[in-house]
């Protein structure tokens, strides 16, 4: 089995996704190639549509996973049978769950703050503002470098979609910034090293494991995740007027369809918004 996987990372690989996504994707076909080599006692050419239907209820069965997930893993067997095995795909057989649509959670400005500042880790207190005082991924904090920062703005490299950018850099981060580096130690190369002290940088899923047990002893909302504070970063830069096209360019969107969410998100910017025809003179209430 170690081929399959092997040969389905090259090919995944050549899609320009991160490596943190790459990581994750890879999630799935390395639990179906152990479900096939333990289970099924199968290799993937022999697998019947019968029996990869039965690994995804195996799946969500022993993961618990969301129908959300679970199309991203369905997804996954699609490339894995199209570009490693080169059979055709049939997507009747194997159909997409269909849920409803939800917005994500998005924090406060307050409940933000607050979490922020209850963490007592001073390096991940810092990883966090940064999340929301500047729209970062989890992964792209975990890669920044020190020479990143610089002028007040900070550089992220090879993001989401492998093109840099740009964002902003608030006073309050830089503050944090500033103490945190002093007082662990003035990192030269990733200003958030891994803690093997192996000059590698802090991993993002690691960090995502840390974020969740702060979550529940420090009793934050089960909603919330890293990628929350991100969505406040756009949310809040919308409610407070900044141009649609100012805030794809910091969230790093390649397409102003992304940046959309922050519309419905921003369910209050719209509640205190006068209808034209209330503007207009002379109106006395005829019919």
């Amino acid at each position: 089995m170690d081929d399959y996987f092997k040969l389905y990372r090259e090919m995944i690989s050549l899609q320009g996704l991160t490596d943190h996504t790459i990581t994750s994707y890879s999630t799935y076909i390395l639990a179906y190639l152990q479900y096939l080599s333990d289970i099924l006692l199968k290799s993937p050419e022999d697998v019947s549509w019968q029996e990869m239907r039965d690994f995804i209820k195996w799946l969500q069965h022993e993961r618990s996973i969301s129908d959300r997930t679970v199309n991203s893993a369905i997804s996954q067997l699609r490339f894995f049978t199209l570009y490693v095995l080169h059979k055709p795909w049939d997507n009747t057989q194997l159909p997409m769950r269909k849920f409803d649509a939800f917005l994500p959670y998005v924090p406060s400005g307050e409940e933000a703050f607050s979490c922020i500042f209850s963490i007592p880790d001073l390096k991940e207190q810092v990883m966090v503002a940064l999340m929301y005082s500047a729209g970062l991924r989890v992964g792209e904090v975990c890669s920044l470098r020190y020479e990143d920062i610089k002028r007040m703005r900070i550089h992220i490299r090879h993001s989401k979609k492998r093109s840099d950018r740009y964002s902003i850099l608030s006073n309050r981060t830089l503050e944090l910034l500033t103490r945190y580096w002093f007082e662990c130690g003035c990192p030269s190369e990733w200003l958030f090293p891994g803690n093997n002290k192996n000059n590698t940088p802090y991993s993002a899923t690691s960090f995502s494991n840390k974020f969740t047990r702060y979550r529940a002893s420090l009793g934050w909302n089960p909603r919330l995740t890293c990628h929350s504070f991100r969505l406040a970063f756009g949310t809040q830069l919308y409610k407070n007027g900044a141009y649609q096209l100012t805030i794809k360019e910091l969230m790093g969107h390649k397409s102003l369809d992304s940046t959309l969410i922050y519309v419905h998100l921003a369910s209050n910017a719209t509640k205190n918004t006068v209808s034209p025809f209330d503007k207009l003179g002379g109106f006395h209430g005829q019919v």
